[in-house]
């Protein structure tokens, strides 16, 4: 005799796979057919076969993210952990034994994210952007003579690691490398492992030479203050690595993603020369159409419970939908209009684990001085190819352009001179 599986079981629902081509193509509809079929609580599968549920709905996000006593990042409590093949190429992201700030909860994750807040507090802004600026200036001034080029791969994917690198403390010539295994650590495909033993490398080695020789950068800040409350230099290598994936890989889908709508789109492509709406509302739009992390692992259920109509059980996980929560139609009844600088989107996070609000203004101050150094500098760029024929990277996590080709008058390189 066989027992029927419980209603609303990952294991047992009509799961929907968490990935394909239509993640590229058109997510928003994918998205709005998922919260028509299955409602705002949607049961999904990972690679390897592994149930999950994907919340779609705005209001149930925000209760998830909001209810850290019920949802929490203790990914210990996964009741899937016997079921994952070695090599799954989701470990990067979804972890039982890194120590970082990403799996901290309580009164220990509320220190751990000071420390990296009062650490990012002291970049100067002015300084920031400087280097931004000067980052910038030399990718343009490789291929400013050309006439044309591909913004992604060889302006966007390399920036915002430069910048982050430099006020971390890295070495300027390991930027290079650090942006490929980024790329790889976060698409979280067959080169996943890899790029985050890279990255694992260059930052301890990092920690390990600020430790002797502090300087005025966010490393060697992180050491000093972790020391004062009880962190020890893991600590601070881990929550570097975090800081350096979550920096990076959506900082540049954001100056991509913000090009792509601003050379594609209506409403912005008078403001290439100087219309009425800014390179801000551009970015703004983004975070709310098309955000650069459109999925994130996410919460643990502590307890059995219900949410959206679904039976959620102890230790299920919950996936954080902020591209669909974003788009949901009792949130933006009509996408078409513009926010108008609304802020209300997820695509920071929420709640106590919601990215650090310093993090949030060190990556718009990079995103934004890339784009408006690069229309400054090439005014009269446009697209080399139909908008209808641009795509996607692969990942159902982070959402960025697989090429942005663009046609521009050419110019000559500034030579570091500004």
């Amino acid at each position: 005799m066989t027992t029927a599986p419980p209603p609303g079981c990952p294991a047992h629902a009509e799961r929907v796979p968490l990935g394909g081509p239509r993640f590229q193509t058109d997510p928003t509809a994918l998205y709005r057919e998922l919260r028509r079929e299955h409602g705002p609580v949607v049961p999904v599968v990972l690679p390897g076969d592994i149930p999950a549920w994907l919340v779609v709905g705005y209001r149930e996000l925000h209760q998830v993210t909001t209810d850290a006593t019920l949802f929490t990042r203790d990914s210990t409590l996964w009741n899937q952990w016997d079921n994952i093949p070695e090599g799954w190429p989701l470990a990067p992201m979804i972890s039982r034994e890194q120590p970082s700030i990403l799996y901290t909860v309580g009164p220990r994750h509320q220190a751990r994210a000071a420390v990296i807040s009062d650490a990012l507090e002291a970049i100067d802004p002015f300084e920031l952007r400087r280097y931004a600026e000067e980052f910038a200036d030399g990718l343009i001034d490789q291929f400013c003579a050309t006439g044309e080029t591909d913004i992604i791969s060889r302006y966007a994917m390399l920036l915002p690691v430069r910048v982050l690198a430099r006020v971390y403390g890295v070495p300027d010539e390991h930027g290079p490398d650090l942006v490929s295994a980024l790329v790889d650590m976060v698409d979280g495909r067959e080169r996943a492992l890899a790029g985050q033993a890279h990255v694992q490398q260059t930052i301890l080695a990092l920690v390990a030479e600020k430790a002797q020789h502090p300087g005025s950068d966010v490393a060697s800040r992180m050491l000093a203050l972790a020391e004062k409350t009880g962190f020890t230099p893991a600590d601070v290598a881990f929550d570097l690595m975090v800081m350096a994936a979550a920096g990076h890989q959506p900082t540049a889908d954001w100056i991509g993603n913000t090009l792509r709508l601003m050379l594609t789109d209506d409403r912005f492509t008078a403001s290439l020369s100087g219309g009425r709406h800014s390179v801000a509302e551009a970015m703004n739009e983004v975070l709310w159409e098309d955000t650069p992390t459109q999925n994130v692992a996410g919460r643990w259920a502590v307890r059995d419970t219900r949410l959206g109509g679904r039976a959620i059980a102890a230790g299920d996980l919950v996936l954080l939908g902020l591209a669909a929560a974003n788009g949901d139609p009792q949130v933006r009844t009509d996408a078409s209009v513009l926010t108008g600088g609304n802020n209300a989107f997820f695509s920071f996070g929420h709640g106590e684990h919601r990215c650090p609000f310093t993090a949030q203004e060190t990556a718009e101050v990079i995103a934004r001085t890339a784009v408006e150094v690069l229309l400054d500098r090439l005014p009269d760029l446009d697209l080399a190819v139909p908008a209808a024929d641009l795509t996607r990277r692969p990942s159902p996590w982070l959402r960025g352009m697989t090429a942005l080709p663009v046609t521009f008058t050419p110019t000559p390189a500034l030579g570091g001179h500004r």
